[in-house]
C-alpha cells in the first residue's frame, strides 16, 4: 500500500503545483478531483491529445494518479453529468489510470435508497460499467452516507443490481464509524470490491451525543487519520487480509489543521503503520 490524498482541498492550485508539493512531501498518489468546471485535469483536453502534458508533469516524481474522481449526488438524475462521467472513464483509460471514483447518487423521485438502487441505479450505471469494463477501468463508489450507499445493505443491493466486478468501492470507514456499522467486518464482506480507499478519521464527542442524542447534530466530526476513533491498525490489517494493495487516499476535512499540515500529519501517521507492519 502507499499514501496519497484527494486533491479537493487544493482545487485552486494548478496540477503542476500539486504534483511538485506532493512529491516533495513524500506522497505517492493523487486522487485528482475532476468536474466540468475544474481544469487541474481537463478531461476533454486529455481526450483531444493532451494526455502527454499530464505524463510529463508526473515524470520523475515517484508519484502516480490513483484515480480520477467525479463526485456528484445528482448523477442518477442529470444526463449531462452521466455524459461527463463517461468521458472521465475514457480519460482515465487514455492516462492509464485504473480507477475512477464517483458516487452512487441520491434517492430519485421520492423513492427511498433501496428502491433507487433496484430501479434507477442499474439503468444509469449499467452502461457506465460496461464502458469502464471495455476501457479496462474500475468504477469505485464512495460510501458517503448521504448517497444511496449508506449501510451495508445498500452496498449489497448495488452489487445485486450490477454484479459486474468492474463496479466496486472507494471504501471510506469514516462514514460507517459514526453510524456504528462495523467497518472491519465490512472490509471482509466486500473486500473483493474495494478498489480504492479514503483515509479519513471520525471523532465522536460523547458530551454532545449525551445532550442531543443520535438524531441531533454536532456529536461527530471528521478528522485527519489518528485524531479520531477509527482503529487504523485493525483497518489496515483487514485490508491486507482481503488482498488490498493500493492507495490509502487521505481526504482532508479536519477543521483543526491547515491543508498542508493536515495532509502531512496524516501521511506520517499512516506511513508509520505501513512501515512497522502493524
Amino acid at each position: 500500500m502507499f499514501i496519497g490524498f484527494l486533491t479537493a482541498p487544493l482545487k485552486d492550485w494548478p496540477l503542476e503545483k500539486i504534483v511538485d508539493w506532493a512529491s516533495s512531501n513524500g506522497f505517492k498518489g493523487l486522487e485528482v478531483l475532476v468536474s466540468p468546471s475544474l481544469k487541474q485535469i481537463d478531461v476533454d483536453r486529455v481526450l483531444c491529445g493532451g494526455a502527454g502534458e499530464i505524463r510529463r508533469l508526473l515524470s520523475g516524481k515517484d508519484l502516480r494518479i490513483s484515480s480520477l474522481a467525479f463526485y456528484s449526488i445528482r448523477i442518477l438524475e442529470d444526463e449531462g453529468e452521466q455524459g461527463f462521467l463517461s468521458r472521465v472513464i475514457d480519460a482515465a483509460s487514455v492516462l492509464d489510470i485504473g480507477v475512477v471514483c464517483t458516487f452512487a447518487g441520491g434517492p430519485v423521485g421520492g423513492k427511498n435508497k433501496m428502491q433507487t438502487l433496484r430501479e434507477d441505479f442499474p439503468r444509469v450505471f449499467g452502461p457506465l460499467v460496461d464502458r469502464a469494463r471495455e476501457h479496462g477501468v474500475k468504477l469505485a463508489l464512495e460510501n458517503w452516507y448521504a448517497t444511496n450507499l449508506q449501510g451495508l445493505d445498500h452496498f449489497q443491493a448495488a452489487f445485486n443490481s450490477i454484479p459486474d466486478r468492474t463496479l466496486g468501492l472507494n471504501f471510506d470507514p469514516s462514514h460507517l464509524f459514526w453510524q456504528q456499522i462495523d467497518y472491519i467486518e465490512a472490509v471482509h464482506m466486500f473486500g473483493e470490491r474495494i478498489y480504492h480507499t479514503h483515509a479519513k478519521d471520525t471523532e465522536i464527542l460523547p458530551f454532545r451525543l449525551r445532550y442531543v442524542g443520535v438524531l441531533g447534530g454536532g456529536w461527530w466530526r471528521y478528522r485527519i487519520p489518528g485524531w479520531g476513533g477509527i482503529n487504523w491498525h485493525a483497518y489496515i490489517t483487514a485490508l491486507k487480509e482481503v488482498g488490498y494493495n493500493y492507495v490509502l487516499s487521505i481526504e482532508h476535512e479536519d477543521p483543526f489543521f491547515t491543508i498542508e499540515d493536515g495532509l502531512i500529519s496524516g501521511r506520517k501517521f499512516l506511513e508509520n503503520l505501513l512501515l512497522t507492519g502493524k
